[in-house]
């Protein structure tokens, strides 16, 4: 069967050149914040600019694989690289929880041993990541919404933006009432915040390169509308997943009542991918169909 894809290239390029920008500004941000960490003495600081270094590494894989999502297919690559952006969104979120991990142990440390910080460096530096991880997000906001690639991206610097908020806030705390224990209790909440934002992401990502079935598809109700056609006796055999975001495959055999032609089979194929496309969004469907055959019945086979 065929299938119609619409491919906007504008706005790829598009994509591409706002994970350009965000690259360049986090490489910025990075190498301000570790020169002000180690001169100021904050961890939190610190913390914050291993977390852009992370956003950099993160925001260079989303970009490399928004880039390989647009080659084509090839008799060594029949589905292209539709799935590198999946691949981009685990290996960020993976990079997420690590990071939240070491954050944690250093925080565990500086607490036993608060020290002093200069605080008028720390504030400065955070109201910079503030203001350039800001404008970041909201390059990456609208894409964010349909693209778990850019999505990864999006989290990466939001929860920056957000850490970046946490390190202002810890600074003025430190000027004002010297309360240098601050600085460690923002890094622990720092990476706190952020395994609970990249476990969602990498369970998620996990399900589509795991080849489960979408939490959306209820498989058992797309059994029930099928065989309620007059023509087909049984459909079983069905597997159901996601290639990337855009595109769910399903497949099945379809036990039929008579032995029908290869024109009666188009039509009822044609009215079987009508419903699945229009009432559960699945827009790649592969039918064998069958009749009199011996096989196993099963909806769900082990194969």
């Amino acid at each position: 069967m065929g299938h119609d894809h619409v491919h906007n290239h504008n706005h790829n390029d598009l994509k591409g050149r706002n994970l350009v920008i965000s690259i360049l500004l986090n490489i910025l941000i990075t190498v301000a914040q570790v020169i002000g960490g180690l001169v100021s003495g904050s961890l939190a600081l610190l913390s914050d600019a291993l977390h852009n270094f992370s956003d950099v590494l993160s925001l260079i894989v989303s970009y490399i694989a928004n880039r390989l999502s647009k080659k084509e297919a090839s008799l060594q690559r029949t589905f292209g690289f539709k799935r590198a952006e999946i691949l981009a969104a685990f290996i960020n979120a993976s990079t997420l929880i690590i990071v939240a991990i070491l954050l944690i142990i250093e925080a565990a440390k500086r607490i036993q041993d608060p020290q002093i910080v200069q605080s008028n460096l720390v504030i400065w530096l955070s109201i910079l990541g503030i203001l350039a991880n800001g404008f970041s997000v909201l390059l990456l906001k609208k894409d964010s919404q349909a693209n778990m690639n850019m999505r990864s991206a999006y989290l990466h610097l939001l929860t920056d933006m957000l850490a970046s908020v946490a390190v202002l806030i810890g600074g003025l705390l430190m000027k004002f009432y010297q309360l240098y224990w601050v600085d460690s209790a923002l890094t622990l909440a720092i990476a706190i915040y952020l395994i609970w934002m990249g476990f969602d992401l990498l369970k998620e990502s996990t399900k589509v390169l795991m080849l489960f079935t979408p939490d959306t598809i209820p498989i058992d109700q797309i059994v029930k509308e099928i065989n309620a056609f007059a023509e087909i006796k049984n459909v079983h055999h069905i597997h159901v997943w996601q290639l990337n975001e855009n595109e769910t495959h399903f497949e099945a055999h379809i036990d039929f009542e008579h032995d029908i032609t290869l024109t009666q089979f188009d039509k009822i194929l044609h009215k079987v991918e009508d419903l699945l496309l229009n009432k559960f969004e699945i827009n790649h469907v592969n039918i064998q169909p069958e009749y009199g055959k011996d096989d196993v019945k099963d909806v769900i086979v082990q194969d």
